[in-house]
């Protein structure tokens, strides 16, 4: 959306993008029909490869210094390492960094938590300025001393609102799609199927929870399908599971008001978009307090849980299941709250603000 909305008001965009490789989706599609330059590397890679690392390095400077761009931006965090050290060899340019989520965690072992802090900590030493997705990103970095409190500000990752405002024939479809009654409560997660995200507690919430009005439904691929698959299936909860696989983003708006709840329960996370998608349609929300999810999810608005609280997730899905007042009264409260921190209008204005401000500091 960024670069969209920037190229929408007359900046000259390029997007530098590594191949769309695995099952979990891609918005590259949506890139090349946006109007502004699309560059695609094969060499920048999720992974870490020392030999791909090394060439998309040297790519990444090449290209840079044939743009000369006034603002170099990078997100992800190998990329983010990866450009900002080229555009800083590279030279000629502010450079602009947006933490979705930090690569050191407390699930990874203490001397990839030490690499990456590393990393991050020399990487943020040739970075005019790091945008955080939530003020949570920011208290994680300045606590492992990445980069100083002057280079950092919030801006929420903002969004085409409006389809998430207004429900459409096509959230009955999806219902009807998954055979679910009028009295059905469908319960969904929005992620990608992988390590971390959290899929295994929803199970196990659903596995104590003997109600039939109860449906569960994962959108989104990824590498752990079949475990999770298999995991619902020896359970015996397979006729109260639905697996969309990967679905299209113009899909997302028609799936969060098909639900009538929507959780997340992600054990790491920037912020998640799921929620503020969810909110946005006037849907309850159930997440782990993780990261930023306790900067939208207030008290009048949704539930949060401590990490792996599956009795937790349990009574919260029992209760808002059991009370449509109590969903309805927080999702409408959610939906006000979201309405002016996700609009995508609002988040370019931040960005253009903070580029003019980084660029008359050479004046």
């Amino acid at each position: 959306m960024s670069c969209e909305g920037l190229h929408r008001r007359g900046h000259d965009v390029t997007l530098i993008s590594g191949q769309a490789i695995g099952p979990e989706g891609e918005l590259l599609g949506r890139a090349f029909e946006g109007g502004y330059k699309v560059i695609v590397l094969d060499s920048l890679r999720r992974e870490i490869n020392p030999f791909y690392d090394w060439w998309a390095g040297r790519q990444l400077s090449h290209l840079l210094g044939k743009i000369k761009p006034d603002i170099m931006h990078s997100h992800s965090s190998k990329a983010g390492i990866l450009a900002r050290r080229s555009a800083f060899k590279t030279g000629g340019m502010k450079i602009v960094h947006t933490i979705h989520g930090l690569p050191f965690h407390r699930y990874l072992p203490a001397w990839w938590n030490r690499l990456y802090v590393a990393l991050e900590r020399r990487a943020a030493q040739y970075t005019d300025a790091i945008v955080s997705v939530a003020d949570a990103m920011t208290d994680q970095a300045l606590a492992e001393g990445v980069g100083n409190s002057e280079q950092f500000t919030t801006i929420y990752s903002g969004m085409e609102i409006e389809p998430y405002l207004t429900r459409t024939a096509d959230a009955d479809r999806w219902r009807q799609a998954m055979n679910l009654s009028d009295e059905a409560v469908l319960v969904t997660q929005v992620s990608r199927l992988a390590e971390l995200k959290g899929h295994e507690y929803i199970i196990q919430a659903a596995g104590r929870l003997d109600d039939s009005r109860l449906h569960f439904c994962f959108v989104g691929d990824g590498l752990w399908r079949r475990r999770i698959e298999a995991t619902i299936a020896r359970l015996g909860l397979a006729d109260r599971f639905h697996l969309t696989g990967l679905v299209s983003p113009q899909d997302i708006p028609a799936l969060m008001h098909a639900s009538d709840i929507v959780v997340h329960c992600s054990l790491r996370e920037g912020l998640a978009r799921a929620l503020p998608q969810a909110m946005l349609a006037g849907k309850p929300v159930i997440s782990f307090d993780v990261d930023g999810a306790k900067e939208i999810v207030k008290t009048n608005m949704g539930i949060l849980l401590q990490p792996k609280d599956v009795p937790g997730l349990t009574a919260a899905i029992q209760t808002l299941a059991g009370s449509p007042p109590l969903r309805q009264a927080l999702g409408q409260a959610g939906r006000e709250l979201c309405r002016g921190l996700f609009d995508h209008n609002q988040m370019v204005d931040k960005l253009e603000d903070l580029y003019n401000r980084l660029l008359l500091r050479n004046y």
